[in-house]
């Protein structure tokens, strides 16, 4: 089985360079990596200083690289996705249709690059998948897709094989419309099977990881934090937050006091909101992180001795759990740890909802989120409880 790790982070993070920087370091451990660029404003190649195409091309010992191209892929899988969308759309023609016209189809991109992903870690072909993702909203799209496709095949075609082969002969009396034929739905099958598959591979925390970029700055942080509440909650592993720019203490003579206070201010701030997450900090070099030097200084920094493709975290930080008309927020805070004898009064517990971030206190701790579902955003906290070392919030409907 393939390690998948991917990189996602607020757009000029340095996302790119961490995903590139990763992948050398590990190369250089000896495993056969291949490093991919899913992000439609490619700089992969840019990173790694050398030209990069839509299929693997070998640039070191033990690594590869590619940068995806919806158009190329489109035409690779050519028969896969006509097979799915003629499952999908009875009423489409796949004789009529083209390449270019099929690649800038709502979803497409999406379903191509995941293929990549698939056939990689079906065919065992490398030890470590790592992806460079596009920025965290569009991530959260890429990593759903499985899911939003499967509904929306079976909401477009949620005929049964069986009966529909009995409907034939009357349906083709009254209309030119076309039933499924069982071409269609073998395809159809193979879709559902597929997505079912790169659902569970993405889900898997033992398969897969999620590691989110930032930088020390309030914009990026918040940005981040977002991320973390959405992809915790459609169940996606996250297992670390890479702190990346960190200015060194050799660099801080040109940047001044002010910088230094920041950079140490905002540090403390990652580490209270992300806590249990594992935070790795990658150095702002001074200069341009380009080609393997580069990377690999900043990948050594980062990681240190450590195996990159170990869990460094396995749990789920957030969770929102149904109970009756209300909704409980399941947190884990560092705060209480994995206590179950932590006791508590209950004045020293506050909670404030402020628009859409909630404000926790307990004790002298505070801790801020941003709720992440409209269903939260439209209730109201209602009380509060420590179990098993995770705080339990409950929101009710407003009167």
């Amino acid at each position: 089985m393939s390690r998948i790790l991917l990189f996602t982070g607020k757009g000029g993070t340095g996302k790119t360079t961490i995903a590139a920087a990763t992948a050398l370091v590990a190369a250089e451990q000896g495993k056969k990596t291949i490093v991919m660029s899913t992000d439609p404003a490619h700089s992969l190649g840019d990173s790694l200083d050398r030209p990069l195409g839509p299929e693997p091309v070998k640039i070191l010992s033990n690594l590869w690289a590619q940068e995806l191209n919806v158009l190329y892929n489109v035409k690779k899988y050519w028969d896969r996705i006509i097979g799915w969308l003629a499952a999908a759309l009875v009423r489409y023609n796949p004789n009529e249709a083209r390449a270019e016209d099929m690649a800038i189809l709502p979803g497409m991109e999406e379903l191509a690059n995941l293929i990549w992903i698939y056939d990689h870690d079906l065919n065992q072909r490398y030890d470590l998948i790592v992806v460079d993702c596009p920025p965290t909203g569009e991530s959260l799209r890429f990593f759903s897709f499985p899911k939003i496709a499967e509904w929306w095949a079976k909401k477009l075609l949620p005929l049964q094989r069986k009966g529909t082969t009995l409907l034939h002969p009357f349906v083709n009396l009254v209309t030119d419309v076309p039933l499924p034929d069982d071409k269609t739905f073998d395809a159809m099958d193979d879709l559902f099977n597929q997505l079912q598959k790169l659902d569970a591979i993405l889900i898997d925390s033992m398969h897969t990881s999620i590691r989110l970029v930032l930088n020390p700055d309030k914009m990026t942080i918040r940005e981040t934090q977002r991320a973390l509440n959405y992809f915790s909650l459609f169940g996606y592993p996250i297992d670390a937050i890479i702190c990346n720019r960190f200015i060194p203490d050799e660099l801080f003579s040109l940047y001044g006091e002010e910088w230094k206070n920041n950079q140490i201010k905002y540090l403390k701030f990652i580490e209270e909101l992300f806590s249990p997450l594992p935070i790795f900090k990658a150095p702002l070099l001074g200069y341009e992180a380009i080609g393997r030097e580069s990377l690999l200084k900043i990948g050594h920094s980062l990681y240190g001795e450590k195996d990159l493709s170990e869990i460094f975290f396995n749990g789920n930080p957030i969770s929102i759990d149904k109970k009756n008309d209300d909704r409980i927020l399941n947190l884990e805070l560092p705060f209480v740890g994995n206590r179950e004898d932590f006791v508590i009064r209950r004045d020293e517990i506050s909670i404030e909802k402020v628009g859409e971030e909630l404000i926790v206190s307990i004790g002298n701790q505070k801790r801020n989120f941003f709720l992440p579902s409209l269903a939260l955003m439209e209730r109201e906290p209602k009380g509060a409880k420590i179990e098993k070392g995770r705080l339990l919030i409950r929101f009710a409907k407003k009167r």
